[in-house]
């Protein structure tokens, strides 16, 4: 026997564990370790430029655009890196409170319909949800479940929501490298009016060697 959770019944979790976890990931905290706003960021930094966020090179990491198959629209960032996927995307959130609480609760749903378990926890960037998703079999594999890290930092104006995968769902040292790598990068919001939980429009880098 193991002592997982039921599927569709997540673990309880001490509200004031969660509570000190949010208090501890503060807008100053966040604003000095990361993920940063565009007026934090260091201009003379080599950004690779995707719209609403900004990528730091670093050897080892490869990274793909999402791309939403009937309207060709750039839907997320996916960064492959320390044997580690991270999904990122950028939403506009209202200027007096954050949408991490919400959406962790929404996502927890989520998995429930779909049976898989999940749980809260508090991690390096504040409460975060550890869960086993269900994976459809594909032609010439079976079904089975896979780990993943569902992240989120509110921001100014904004949400930057993570979802990690491989090895950082277990290894510690790959964990430390891909939540890193999260805090380094860059969210765009723009002055534009945006109605919350609207993902702030993503697009492809400029071609080396264009102005």
């Amino acid at each position: 026997m193991t002592d997982q959770t039921p599927a569709g019944e997540p673990e309880e979790v001490d509200a004031e564990i969660v509570e000190e976890a949010a208090a501890a990931f503060s807008p100053e905290q966040r604003a000095a370790a990361g993920p940063f706003d565009e007026s934090e960021a260091n201009p003379v930094r080599p950004y690779i430029d995707l719209g609403g966020v900004k990528v730091l090179p670093r050897e080892g990491l490869n990274l793909r655009l999402e791309v939403e198959e009937q309207t060709k629209r750039i839907v997320a960032v996916g960064l492959d890196y320390a044997g580690s996927t991270l999904q990122v995307q950028p939403f506009a959130a209202p200027r007096s409170s954050g949408l991490w609480e919400e959406t962790r609760e929404q996502i927890r749903e989520q998995i429930r319909t779909q049976g898989g378990r999940v749980q809260e926890r508090q991690g390096p960037l504040g409460p975060e949800l550890l869960a086993e998703v269900p994976v459809v079999a594909g032609p010439d594999s079976a079904a089975g479940k896979r780990l993943a890290r569902f992240v989120g930092v509110d921001g100014p104006r904004w949400f930057l929501r993570g979802v990690i995968g491989g090895a950082a769902t277990s290894d510690v040292d790959a964990a430390a490298k891909v939540e890193d790598l999260f805090r380094s990068l860059v969210v765009v919001r723009g002055g534009a009016p945006m109605p919350p939980r609207d993902l702030i429009p993503l697009k492809m880098p400029a071609s080396p060697g264009s102005a």
